[in-house]
């Protein structure tokens, strides 16, 4: 009797423990994103700012506020600052911000150096422009940023000089973090 029932315990134990690592993997794989100009956008690969190539792929699943931007382009550099306090902010939650830089990899890289922004930053080329008007930048004017939800859908955009109070308020809205 003993022998069956810590047969059965040990069994019992063993399903239950498969059923836990499958349901705890089925949670943390990020779905597809919902919106199809997100799933190309995190079907590619850009340059980090040191050159290296990285996969969008990485930040599925976390809500992304997507800044497109350039090193010539004035507004772009002055919301930079702000951006970057913000990212601080929201350290340890599951909301991130990346610059992709409709630039090259040397501009990108050089100013990076000169410059210490707290977020990833990416050197997307003109590819980044391509992806910043199926994303609603139909202009093709910057700065362009996105609201992308965990689910991957675009929830908000904006084209121009951010305006921080709004883009908090709307990142609390949208985003399930407060």
């Amino acid at each position: 009797m003993n022998k069956k029932f810590i047969g059965l315990a040990v069994a019992l134990g063993l399903l239950f423990a498969g059923l836990g690592i499958y349901a705890g993997n089925r949670q943390t794989t990020p779905k597809p994103p919902a919106d199809k100009s997100v799933a190309q956008l995190m079907a590619q690969q850009f340059k980090d700012s040191e050159g290296k190539p990285q996969s969008m792929a990485e930040w599925q699943g976390k809500f992304l506020v997507v800044n497109f931007w350039a090193t010539w382009c004035a507004p772009c550099v002055q919301e930079m600052p702000e951006l970057s306090t913000m990212q601080d902010g929201y350290k340890g939650k599951s909301i991130q911000i990346l610059g992709l830089g409709i630039d090259s990899p040397t501009n990108i890289a050089d100013f990076a150096k000169k410059y210490k922004i707290s977020y990833p930053l990416f050197s997307a080329g003109m590819e980044g422009s391509e992806l910043s008007r199926q994303l609603g930048n139909t202009g093709g004017g910057l700065p362009f940023t996105v609201l992308i939800n965990a689910e991957g859908k675009v929830v908000k955009s904006y084209l121009g000089r951010l305006k921080m109070d709004e883009l908090h308020t709307d990142i609390a809205k949208y985003s399930l973090e407060k």
